[in-house]
């Protein structure tokens, strides 16, 4: 009986592992950190994030669907590179998925949804002080898409834009050093939110479009 009350443990410790790898090693992609066409080292990876192969092979095969590791034989494993012709097509997927993500977030957002989102604002709010730097910015961008997308309570529709909001914030990341006005981008939000909060999802629908036109625009402006 002993052994068969322990399997369940095991196995939940075993997958909260293998999220917590998948977790870390996607915000390392997607933030540049692991560099685009840089090997992808197994052991190393387990090591810094204190885990051991098996969680972090679990965690490079969502990452390889995701498109953000590339498997060559005999070649091994690879950041994907980032190719500005993809632009035009995560945008055209995100113009579409974003503004009903919007409006589905501004009707069924909870409590607790519109606590976070409220949270958020007020980082929002000094999103332009000197105090904060470029990857701050762009953390925060990600935690604002990333709890909009949770607001809709449609597990479909979050898991396919968070891993197109992934790859746009690496093209952005790229670019970084060239855009004019990165935190006037993210101060953007503020509306959005704000739109979300008060249920009112049309409004947030056009603002939600909007902010990914004016992504895309802000990109082709800075190549």
């Amino acid at each position: 009986m002993q052994h068969v009350a322990t399997e369940p443990r095991v196995e939940s410790e075993e997958l909260s592992l293998a999220e917590r790898a998948y977790r870390a090693i996607r915000d390392r992609l997607v933030m540049l950190e692991i560099r685009p066409g840089a090997p992808i080292n197994e052991e190393q990876l387990g090591q810094s994030l204190g885990v051991g192969r098996t969680p972090v092979r679990e965690a490079l095969k969502r990452l390889q669907y995701e498109r953000l590791i590339t498997t060559y034989p005999r070649r091994g494993t690879f950041a994907t590179e980032v190719n500005i012709t993809d632009l035009a097509h995560i945008s055209e997927v995100r113009q579409e998925l974003e503004p009903l993500a919007a409006a589905q977030a501004a009707r069924r957002a909870t409590a607790a949804d519109r606590a976070t989102l409220t949270a958020l604002h007020a980082e929002l709010e000094s999103a332009g002080s000197p105090r904060q730097d470029a990857d701050e910015l762009m953390r925060l961008d990600l935690r604002v898409h990333r709890a909009i997308y949770a607001a809709t309570h449609n597990p479909y529709l979050e898991d396919t834009l968070v891993r197109h909001d992934n790859l746009a914030t690496r093209i952005w990341c790229l670019f970084i050093d060239r855009l004019s006005d990165m935190a006037g981008h993210v101060e953007e939000h503020g509306p959005l939110i704000e739109a979300i909060v008060a249920g009112d999802p049309e409004t947030a629908a056009q603002l939600a479009r909007s902010h990914v036109e004016g992504f895309e625009q802000a990109i082709r402006d800075a190549i």
